[in-house]
């Protein structure tokens, strides 16, 4: 009681780069409620730039403060679609938790420290919409010897946390990473490798739309067992946490490499789909099954809840566990990233340290993002 409600937004592009999902979070106390939810989709010669932006490329400086202006315009506008539903003013909003695109990530790499790449513009995302803006979440971690990532495990653990329980929490977007929230209060979280990246890429190359809506194109598929072995071969997937990984090694080149050298190149489009929905199930399930053992419960957020075959297979291969989207735990799954970028511009603000150093290995506890004033 007490406890008076702030507001803050939170804005994500994830890995999938199918759109700019915003939050107007409620926040009292510890609490964290989701009031409103807007979505826009990224333009699509925006979206060809960001992707190309992946990988090295002619005037790759210039085109990138390009793109970020571009992707602070659109974020804007779900910015303003959030207070026309809501009914509020700028200055109702304490600030706007805005992660920006990723496009590189390789964290100590190089020259131990490495680097992380987030596209954005938050002094025009302020200049836009007359609201403080918190932004550049995963320097500082990388900064104190982490991987910056993932940064969800404590929102996760704040939202759906269950005491004297194990349960284990896997964010399907491009990437796939996992939340392990253990009876005992500790957390653990790290990427498993991909979420839909792959699947997407493969669907538009080859069906011709964005993702494959509900899995139905993977489902018609065969698995093909040679082609599945070679790309669970990759040394990433037996890396021990603390990791997290990007379309810097799950790239459409990467999965030609292994068609290649498994022979199965010349193999029917479908049965590559079937084959890439199962590297992804198994590879979160591996995880879920060797780092959360006790867990009775999955709960799965993020684009690739909405996929009905994904979800079966990771069922079938978790047997003991029940697989459930977030929606039937309080938050529907395309909202929850989202919200924690909203969470975690609420910490910074506060002065609160926003990583978990058993999550990102960072030296210790930090206070995370960089803050644009409205």
């Amino acid at each position: 009681m007490g406890h008076h409600t702030r507001r803050f937004i939170g804005l994500m592009s994830g890995t999938s780069l199918d759109g700019i999902d915003g939050v107007l979070a409620e926040i009292s106390g510890t609490k964290c409620r989701v009031a409103q939810h807007a979505s826009a989709p990224i333009a699509p010669e925006l979206r060809v730039q960001l992707l190309a932006l992946n990988t090295p490329g002619p005037n790759e400086l210039h085109r990138a403060q390009l793109a970020g202006n571009a992707l602070a315009r659109a974020c804007a506008g779900v910015v303003h679609a959030l207070l026309a539903q809501a009914g509020l003013q700028p200055a109702q909003i304490e600030a706007v938790g805005a992660h920006g695109q990723t496009v590189r990530h390789q964290p100590q790499a190089f020259d131990a420290t490495g680097y992380t790449v987030q596209l954005n513009n938050p002094a025009l995302l302020a200049e836009l919409t007359g609201i403080t803006i918190v932004a550049d979440f995963r320097s500082r971690d990388l900064a104190a010897g982490g991987q910056g990532a993932p940064l969800v495990p404590a929102f996760h653990r704040n939202v759906f946390g269950r005491s004297g329980q194990t349960v284990a929490v896997l964010n399907l977007g491009g990437m796939a990473n996992l939340s392990v929230l253990h009876a005992d209060g500790r957390t653990l979280g790290f990427d498993c490798g991909p979420g839909n990246a792959l699947m997407d890429h493969w669907c538009q190359a080859h069906a011709g739309t964005p993702w494959d809506a509900d899995g139905a194109w993977a489902r018609g598929g065969q698995v093909l067992p040679q082609l599945l072995q070679h790309l669970l071969a990759e040394p990433f997937f037996a890396q021990p946490p603390p990791k997290s990984t990007g379309r810097d090694l799950f790239h459409p080149e990467w999965l030609q490499q292994h068609l290649d050298a498994s022979q199965t190149a010349g193999a029917p489009a479908q049965d590559v789909q079937a084959t890439l929905a199962e590297l992804t199930a198994r590879a979160c399930a591996r995880d879920v099954a060797h780092h959360a053992a006790h867990a009775g419960l999955l709960i799965v957020c993020g684009g690739g809840a909405r996929n009905g075959y994904l979800m079966e297979r990771l069922q079938a291969l978790l047997p003991a566990c029940r697989v459930e989207p977030s929606d039937a735990h309080g938050l529907p799954a395309q909202q929850v990233e989202a919200a924690a970028f909203a969470w975690l511009a609420q910490r910074c603000l506060d002065g609160l340290p926003g990583n978990l150093p058993a999550v990102t290995g960072a030296r210790g506890a930090r206070i995370l993002g960089a803050v644009y004033r409205a």
